[in-house]
């Protein structure tokens, strides 16, 4: 199937008399005949649900969904974004593990790695994207467990070069994580270009209507952990903590990631996604092919109008020729990226704030990524807790403004900027 297709039918198949629409399993429990049927489950011996903070069949079905639209071997949700990259790098790294991760990045997951996950004992190495291959080789340490990267780095737009990163990962025996929030399945595969594992924040386009938070873990099935296994004893050596399995044996490379991160880590965690909002992001889901297209035709026309305003100092947009990262984004986003544009309002910051106060259409939120049109200046608010020059190494530049572009007429989102920047 298309992508098209794949938002509207992949995940469930009812059969026959069944729900036509993903039933919302609002139960914490399931009922057992006996007690043997039920340890087979916890003994993983046998498919099932048991406790909802494990699994539950509503949220199966929309991961699967998206399991699909990525090209991917297995998935789960999350009760986060955040949740879904702390888990991504915390099922393959411990205390005194090492992780690389491209400096450019959303400051909230730029915190979770430099502080919280650094109290953990986890070491991270923040590089610039732009990097070369021999600085990259050079962060690479014995003890490196993964790489990160975003598709499309929110808000600094930087484009990730998924197949040089993968390439070198692999080199090192470790995998690729790649957040891909911000490009979607529709835009962008990773695991196309040797991605590994890939993360959503599903709070974003994929939900579209600013109504659930949410997140997703794929893992594409191709790494092989056995060959890497002393890097990996968490996922080739048998888990104590869960009658001895040894995940990597048991259910291979397309199993065993995800397994282990379900089994161990939201076993203990707890970060689940309620089946509510697992059935109202697959309705989102359900129209996002319709929905990314829009986005970026309104936002390349937002940014081209914003490029020749007297008022604007710059325009970041990877879909604008002569972008730094337009031959990028041409390479894995041919499509189109996304629908968020950066830019600075010539005076700086107090100009930036001042501008955003005559806006009428667009609305100041912390979100971004949905069907209104949303704006928001970084540096007072997501990326507040950084430094200038942590700001700075992440793109967000004091006066930046990001701009998530919606899908209303592109005529009433321009005229708005346009009656803003001139107040």
């Amino acid at each position: 199937m298309e992508q098209e297709t794949k938002c509207i039918q992949a995940g469930y198949t009812p059969k026959n008399g069944e729900s036509r629409m993903i039933p919302i399993v609002q139960s914490t429990t399931f009922k057992y005949d006996t007690s043997e049927d039920m340890g087979k489950l916890f003994d993983l011996e046998a498919s099932g649900y048991f406790y909802t903070r494990l699994q539950n069949p509503t949220n199966d079905y929309v991961a699967a969904k998206l399991t699909a639209l990525e090209g991917g071997s297995a998935g789960m949700l999350t009760s986060s974004g955040q949740a879904a990259n702390f888990f991504a790098v915390f099922n393959i790294a411990n205390n005194g593990d090492h992780v690389i991760a491209s400096s450019s990045i959303y400051g909230g997951t730029f915190n979770l790695f430099n502080v919280t996950m650094r109290k953990m004992g986890i070491d991270f190495t923040f590089v610039n994207p732009d990097c070369s291959d021999e600085e990259l080789e050079a962060a690479f340490k014995p003890n490196t467990k993964a790489v990160f990267g975003e598709t499309i780095a929110n808000p600094a737009l930087t484009i990730f070069d998924i197949e040089r990163f993968a390439k070198i990962a692999h080199k090192h025996g470790v995998p690729l994580i790649v957040d891909n929030t911000f490009a979607t399945p529709i835009n962008c595969q990773p695991f196309k270009w040797g991605c590994d594992i890939v993360t959503h924040s599903t709070t974003k386009y994929l939900d579209g209507h600013d109504a659930t938070v949410g997140g997703a873990i794929i893992d594409s099935g191709n790494f092989d952990w056995l060959a890497h296994k002393e890097k990996f004893p968490g996922l080739c050596t048998p888990d104590e903590s869960y009658h001895g399995i040894t995940y990597a044996t048991k259910f291979g490379k397309e199993g065993a990631f995800i397994t282990k991160c379900t089994a161990q880590l939201m076993r203990d965690l707890g970060s689940i996604q309620s089946p509510m909002n697992a059935y109202m992001l697959n309705l989102g889901m359900e129209s996002l092919a319709v929905r990314v297209p829009r986005h970026c035709e309104n936002a390349l026309k937002v940014a081209e109008f914003l490029q020749n305003h007297p008022k604007v100092s710059w325009v970041n947009y990877p879909g604008l020729k002569g972008n730094k990262y337009y031959d990028l984004a041409q390479k894995y986003m041919p499509k189109g990226t996304c629908g968020v544009v950066s830019f600075g309002v010539k005076g700086g910051r107090t100009a930036a704030e001042e501008f955003m106060k005559h806006l009428k259409v667009a609305m100041i939120a912390t979100h971004v990524a949905d069907a209104h049109t949303c704006v928001l200046h970084p540096a007072s608010a997501t990326h507040r807790q950084l430094t200038d020059q942590e700001l700075e190494a992440c793109g967000v530049g004091p006066d930046l403004v990001r701009f998530s572009v919606g899908i209303e007429n592109v005529n009433d989102i321009i005229a708005d900027l346009d009656q803003a920047l001139n107040a």
